[in-house]
């Protein structure tokens, strides 16, 4: 008779593996699940970009209208227009005219005097993820846009 050669792998290299994989798996897996939370916070920093940039432009027009030290004026941009105060835009509804964003993305509340609160429409509104919008309060300081809490993102 001739001796057969088994081919293929033990049951304990089987379950070896699987045990080195699961190890793995849990070791990974939270890495992974937090994708959401980075995605909403890497939104929320393109965000804070765009009203930079939008309240920036907002200021060049001022400037070009000699109107970037007056408290209260306003400038047109595509037939709108954008109140500001020392340059930059007031921090009111009618963001929407200067800052490139989807307004179905994102909630902003503009109760707060010379604050907007940028939130994503898809977290709760009491939850700390937030980019905070602050009009310019005198012509020596300029409008500020913040990143605010992202632990709730």
């Amino acid at each position: 008779m001739k001796a057969i050669k088994q081919q293929g792998f033990t049951l304990i290299e089987l379950v070896i593996v699987i045990i080195i994989l699961g190890i793995l798996a849990v070791t990974a897996a939270p890495k992974f699940l937090n994708l959401q939370t980075d995605a909403r916070v890497s939104t929320l920093s393109g965000l804070e970009a765009a009203l930079k940039g939008g309240a920036n432009l907002v200021y060049s027009k001022s400037a070009i209208a000699g109107v970037e030290r007056v408290d209260s004026s306003s400038v047109s941009d595509s037939g709108n227009t954008i109140n500001t105060a020392y340059g930059y835009p007031e921090a009111n509804a009618d963001y929407q005219f200067w800052v490139d964003a989807n307004t179905g993305d994102w909630s902003a509340d503009t109760t707060a005097d010379g604050v907007i609160t940028f939130r994503p429409s898809s977290v709760a509104s009491d939850a700390n993820c937030t980019v905070v919008y602050t009009e310019a309060a005198d012509a020596n300081t300029p409008a500020t846009s913040v990143v605010g809490l992202t632990d709730g993102c």
